[in-house]
C-alpha cells in the first residue's frame, strides 16, 4: 500500500517540500506519496479531522511537514509533542506512530496510529550554520518574532549563544520568540527593527526569519551601514553569517546586500534540506542517519550543491 504525507501551509504554491521528499523516497524505493495541500489555520482543525478519519480507514498516512502559518496551531491537533517541541509549542513536523492505547481528545487511535509533534527546524538551523563555519558562543541577531524565530532561538542555545536580539516590526508581538527564551533558558531583548541596521550589522550570525521580501527595507539600511563601516577605521573587516530561511526569490535583498559586503551568507534552501532530512527519517522510520546518497538526490532534486552536509 502506498503511503501519503503532505505539507500543510498557506500560502504553499512555491514550496520546495514536494521535490525534496519525493525524490528521497523514490530513491529509497518505498512508496511514499507527497502533495502539497494549502490550508489556513482556522481550516486546520476540519482537514487534521478527516486526516484521522482516512487514516483509521487504512488509508495510510505516514506525515505531515507544517509550515506557516501552522506551526503553533498544529500543537493542538496531535496527540503527543515530543523534543525541542515539546519545549517550543511549535511543530513542523508530524509522524503517524503505531498506537496501542490512547489517543487525541475527541479522536480514536487504538489501535491505529498517533500523531506525534517534531521540530526538525531547529536541527536545520544548527546544521546550517554549523557547515557555514558559524562562531562558537556567537553574538546574534533574529529578524522577526514568530514560530520559526522560536526555532532560531533554540538553535543559537544549542550553538552556545549568550542571548539574542530579536527585532520585530511590533514589540508587543513576540510572544512565541519570548516563550521560546523561557523555555530554553536564551536570554533575548526583543527590538524594533526600525533603525536596527547597526545592531544587525555587528551580530556574529544574523537569522532571518521573515517572509520573502519583507526584510528588503532592512536590506537597503544595511546596504548604508557596510558603506560606513567601510570608511570606518575601527570596523571590522566584514559582517558574520546571515541565515535567510526564505529562499524564493533568491538571492533575497538582504542576502545580496550581506555578500556583497564580504559576509558568510547561508540560503533558506540549505536549512529546508537539513530539516527534510530529519522529516524523511520520521516518515520512513529508518530509525538511523539518512544514507548519504538520499541526501545527494534531493540537493539534486532542488538545484543545491550536493554534499553540503
Amino acid at each position: 500500500m502506498t503511503l501519503r504525507a503532505a505539507v500543510l501551509g498557506h500560502p504553499i504554491s512555491h514550496s520546495k517540500s514536494p521535490a525534496l521528499h519525493r525524490a528521497a523516497y523514490d530513491h529509497l524505493g518505498v512508496e511514499i506519496s507527497y502533495s502539497a495541500i494549502d490550508v489556513t489555520e482556522e481550516e486546520l482543525p476540519a482537514l487534521m479531522a478527516r486526516v484521522r478519519e482516512e487514516s483509521r480507514h487504512g488509508k495510510g498516512w505516514c506525515g505531515l511537514s507544517v509550515t506557516m502559518p501552522l506551526k503553533t496551531a498544529m500543537v493542538a491537533e496531535v496527540d503527543e509533542v515530543r523534543g525541542v517541541a515539546r519545549a517550543l509549542g511549535v511543530i513542523n513536523t508530524v509522524a503517524f506512530e503505531p498506537a496501542a492505547t490512547g489517543g487525541h481528545p475527541g479522536g480514536d487511535t487504538a489501535g491505529s496510529t498517533r500523531l506525534v509533534g517534531y521540530n526538525t527546524d531547529v536541527a536545520g538551523i544548527v546544521n546550517a550554520l554549523r557547515h557555514a563555519g558559524a562562531a562558537t558562543a556567537p553574538t546574534a541577531a533574529i529578524l522577526g518574532g514568530g514560530g520559526t524565530a522560536a526555532a532560531a532561538i533554540a538553535a543559537l542555545r544549542e550553538l552556545g549563544a549568550p542571548g539574542a536580539d530579536v527585532f520585530v516590526r511590533d514589540v508587543g508581538r513576540a510572544a512565541e520568540a519570548r516563550a521560546a527564551s523561557a523555555a530554553v533558558g536564551l536570554p533575548i531583548r526583543v527590538r524594533s527593527i526600525a533603525g536596527a541596521a547597526a545592531a544587525v550589522a555587528a551580530a556574529d550570525v544574523v537569522i532571518s526569519t521573515l517572509p520573502p521580501r519583507a526584510a528588503d527595507t532592512l536590506a537597503a539600511e544595511l546596504q548604508q551601514a557596510f558603506e560606513s563601516d567601510r570608511t570606518a577605521a575601527t570596523a571590522r573587516s566584514r559582517p558574520g553569517v546571515l541565515l535567510d530561511v526564505a529562499y524564493d526569490p533568491w538571492p533575497s535583498v538582504i542576502a545580496a546586500a550581506w555578500q556583497d559586503a564580504g559576509g558568510t551568507v547561508v540560503p533558506g534552501l540549505e536549512m529546508l534540506i537539513y530539516q527534510a532530512v530529519e522529516q524523511v527519517r520520521h516518515f520512513t522510520r529508518l530509525g538511523a542517519a539518512v544514507p548519504e546518497e538520499v541526501i545527494d538526490v534531493m540537493c539534486d532534486a532542488v538545484g543545491a550543491p550536493r554534499r553540503v552536509f
